[in-house]
Order: structure tokens, then C-alpha cells, then sequence
């Protein structure tokens, strides 16, 4: 049950459709939004099945990088796993920053919405920040021991806000018709439909991403090459049909498509617009955005969580500078208290970019699905390519001690025959078109103020991590040093 909840409240997926759902509304319409996010889910059902069948054979901390090191051939297996695992990084520090500042702004917007007076300036919106990392360090550090409860508990309010929020909506607000799944839009001004409702098809990739967070997890749990994999598809399976729920629940009682768009301008997320205008009452909608909120903070605590655990592997494998403090474990309850206190400042100086343009840091959420996806693409693409290796991978079994690139075996949890290739071809497929589509800006012309900066600091991040090779990393780096016991 714990590591269920640590799954399903990093994703938060019901939260997380009503906060990112606008730009799909732009660039799709509520039609682009139904659609946009089934096919998302679909495609996270088929890629998280590939993910689990690999933390099944190899459940370790390090995840995407260890796969490809297991995976990949000889001439690049190094270059490759060092390259994912800094991909793997990226994509996690940016989702560790995304979360708190999406909450963070979805404070001010429901204060916004109580008192119509009060004008958000950034540096409210960096402390709010703050004070919501500071919660999520204060529950991995001083309160570690708390953590595995604490999850157990928000599995249980996730659910129960779900339906807090669900009933008064759909018992109190207005209802539209069934014309919604065919209503399609183009604010973007885009050329076609087909380009804008591709645009928008991203924005619900942040609301299904971070399942892997289990993956990060593994180390701390038993029996984790069958635990993991379950709480991975569970996580994703639950999380999608209340988000689907949700959805339609939202849209449905969506009113005006135009002042809900209009409302964005004013609130920040026309979604608690749709909440006071359908249960008419502005305390009522405030009580349900800060449900929203608590669920949002709450997330933080799992994804400081994994991204810590991520960038401590990767770092007791010699894959960043300063690796040497990085591995350090505190001695009393053996937390990886230094990377928690990197993933803080990282995140800490992104929020410095708020003071300047909340534009150029809400690019930071199309980074962490560039930096994921990449690492999942290349996990997949190569697991996909040993599956059709005339030796394959050998059957379970359950004598095998260790799982290494010469010792493939598949763990106890894995889709067999033709069916597992075309799962994972088709895994393979989705990642890619949604890596490529997360790189566009939403809106022609494309400006300073609306560009998608996401492709520059993925580059960079890529373009650091290479040159970093070569200089060093060429010289510590090996791989994974520790393999994983089944």
C-alpha cells in the first residue's frame, strides 16, 4: 500500500488534468483534451508495462541508466548509460521544480479568487515556492521514518478528494451536451487542426508522468522485482481512470469555453473559474482549489524523493561531479540527505528564473517530459532490440543471483511472446512523437514571450553531459558497479 500511494501521489493525475488541461484547451479544444488524453494514457499503459517488465528483471535505484547499461551493445553501452542517466536526472530536478511551482502559483490563484483585490507578484510566488520544498525536505529528512505511512495516508485522500470535488461539481453546476468530444479548437493559430490538436497533445503527459518513481524507490523495498512492477500498473491504472473521470466531470460542466479561456488571464487556471461558476459559491470553489493544492504539496514530498534517490545512484556509480560527498548516507536512518540537499538547490535557484519570467520557467515542465521520455525511448528502444536477438532473453529463473548484459533472464513480471514485442514496439512509437511534440512553442508567431525554451536547455543538459564524459566522466564512469540481487 505504500509504495502504491508513493506511485499514485507523485502522479496525481485527477490534480494534475485540472492544472495542465489549458493548453490543451488552446491547441485542441475540449475534444483535443478527451482524446489527447486517452491516447496519452494508453501510451503510458504500453510504455510503463515495458518499464515494469525491466525493473522486474533489474529493481534497482539507478532505473533507466542501469537498463541501458544491461542492455545495450558493447561499442556504446557506457557512453549510452551515462547519457540516460544524466536524461534521467534532468527530467526529475525539472518535475521536482514543476510540481512545487504549479502549486505554488495555484495558491496565489485561489487567494486570487477569495479576494479579488490581492495582485500576485513573483517573489510571493518563489516563496510559496519555498515553503512547499521546504515541507517535502522536512518529511524526507527529519520525519524519513514517517514516509511509507505518510504515503499510505494520501493514497486514501486522493481518492476521498476526488470525490469531495466530483459530486458538488456534477451535482451543482450546469451541464453541456455530448457535442464536446467533437468540438474541436485552434487558438494557437496553427495552420490545420491536425498541428494544433498534436501541440496540445503534451500538456497531459505531466499529469501521467513520474510512475517510475517507484522504480527509484526499489532499493528500500522487499520482494521488489514483483512489488514494483505491481505498483507501477496499478499506479497508472487507478490514476487514469479517475483522471478520466475528472476530465469528463470538468468539461462537461465547462459553460462558456470562451470566458473559461478568458479566465485565465485573471485566475491563472480556468478551472477554479468552472468551480465557482458551477457550484456558485466562491467559498465552495476555494475550499475545493485548496484540496487540489494540499494533494499538489503532498506530491512534492515523493518526487523530492525519487529525484534524491535518482541522483544518489547515479552518483555512488561516479556519474556526476563530487559523486564522492554525494554518496554519503546519514548514519542514523540512512537517507541520502546530500542529494536531497542538491535537489533542493536546484531547485531553489530555478525559482530564481520566476523573478525575471514565469513564461521562460513554465518551460521547465516540457523539460522534465524531453528528459524522461528520452530515457524511457532509449530504455524501450533497447530492450525491444534484445528482444529481437536471434539468443533473446532467457526465461525466469529463479536460481539466477544476478541479471547483467552476458545474463539476460527476465524477472517474474513480463508480457510474453509476440504480444510483448508489439507492446513494445508500439511503446516505443508514443515516446517518440511525444518527445518531438513537447519541443513546440503553442502559439504563431512564435516570440520571446510565448518560445518553448525547452529544446535549449535540453540541449544543454545533453551537450554538458558529453563533454563531461570525455573530460571525465570517460575515466570514472564504468557502468553500474552493483548489480541487482533477484
Amino acid at each position: 500500500m505504500s509504495i502504491l500511494g508513493f506511485s499514485c501521489t507523485v502522479l496525481i493525475t485527477w490534480e494534475g488534468i485540472l492544472i495542465v488541461s489549458t493548453q490543451s484547451l488552446l491547441n485542441g479544444g475540449p475534444a483535443g483534451v478527451i482524446w489527447g488524453y486517452l491516447i496519452v494514457w494508453v501510451g503510458t499503459i504500453s510504455t510503463y508495462t515495458v518499464l515494469s517488465e525491466l525493473a522486474s528483471m533489474a529493481p534497482t535505484a539507478g532505473g533507466q541508466y542501469h537498463w541501458v547499461a544491461m542492455l545495450a551493445p558493447d561499442s556504446s553501452r557506457r557512453f549510452l548509460s551515462y547519457i540516460t542517466g544524466w536524461m534521467t536526472i534532468a527530467g526529475w530536478q525539472a518535475v521536482t521544480a514543476s510540481a512545487a511551482y504549479l502549486i505554488g502559483t495555484l495558491l496565489q490563484s485561489v487567494i486570487i479568487m477569495v479576494k479579488s483585490d490581492y495582485i500576485p507578484q513573483p517573489w510571493q510566488t518563489m516563496l510559496f515556492f519555498w515553503a512547499i520544498l521546504a515541507f517535502a525536505v522536512f518529511i524526507n529528512t527529519v520525519a524519513s521514518k514517517t514516509l511509507a505511512h505518510f504515503e499510505g495516508l494520501i493514497l486514501v485522500f486522493h481518492v476521498l478528494g476526488f470525490f469531495a470535488i466530483l459530486i458538488p461539481l456534477v451535482y451543482l453546476a450546469p451541464h453541456g451536451d455530448a457535442s464536446l468530444f467533437t468540438t474541436f479548437v485552434n487558438a494557437g493559430g496553427w495552420p490545420t487542426q491536425g498541428l494544433s490538436f498534436m501541440i496540445g497533445l503534451p500538456a497531459s503527459v505531466f499529469s501521467l508522468i513520474g510512475a517510475d518513481s517507484a522504480v527509484h524507490m526499489a532499493e528500500e523495498i522487499k520482494n521488489a522485482s514483483t512489488v514494483v512492477p505491481r505498483a507501477i500498473i496499478f499506479s497508472i491504472l487507478l490514476n487514469g481512470i479517475l483522471g478520466f473521470a475528472m476530465l469528463l466531470a470538468y468539461l462537461f460542466c465547462l459553460g462558456d469555453l470562451e470566458a473559461v479561456l478568458e479566465s485565465q488571464a485573471t485566475l491563472g487556471y480556468p478551472f477554479l473559474f468552472v468551480f465557482q461558476a458551477g457550484t456558485g459559491s466562491t467559498a465552495g470553489a476555494a475550499v475545493m482549489g485548496l484540496i487540489v493544492v494540499t494533494l499538489g504539496v503532498c506530491s512534492t514530498v515523493g518526487v523530492l524523493a525519487s529525484s534524491s534517490r535518482m541522483l544518489w545512484s547515479f552518483a555512488r556509480d561516479r556519474g556526476v561531479p563530487l559523486w564522492t560527498q554525494f554518496i554519503k548516507l546519514d548514519r542514523r536512518t540512512s537517507i541520502p540527505v546530500y542529494t536531497i540537499a542538491l535537489t533542493t538547490t536546484v531547485s531553489v535557484l530555478l525559482s530564481l528564473i520566476t523573478l525575471g519570467s514565469s513564461v521562460a520557467f513554465s518551460n521547465i515542465v516540457n523539460l522534465s517530459i524531453a528528459g524522461l521520455y528520452s530515457s524511457y525511448l532509449l530504455s524501450c528502444a533497447l530492450l525491444l532490440w534484445r528482444r529481437l536477438q536471434p539468443q533473446g532473453i532467457n526465461p525466469h529463473n529463479t536460481q539466477v543471483a544476478k541479471v547483467g548484459p552476458e545474463n539476460l533472464h527476465w524477472g517474474p513480471w513480463h508480457v510474453t511472446g509476440m504480444l510483448g514485442v508489439a507492446n513494445n514496439l508500439f511503446a516505443c512509437a508514443y515516446l517518440f512523437v511525444l518527445w518531438f511534440w513537447a519541443f513546440w512553442p503553442p502559439a504563431k508567431p512564435v516570440v520571446a514571450e510565448n518560445m518553448n525554451f525547452s529544446m535549449l536547455t535540453f540541449g544543454g543538459v545533453a551537450l554538458f553531459a558529453t563533454a563531461w564524459y570525455f573530460l571525465r566522466g570517460k575515466k570514472e564512469y564504468i557502468g553500474p558497479i552493483i548489480e541487482v540481487e533477484l
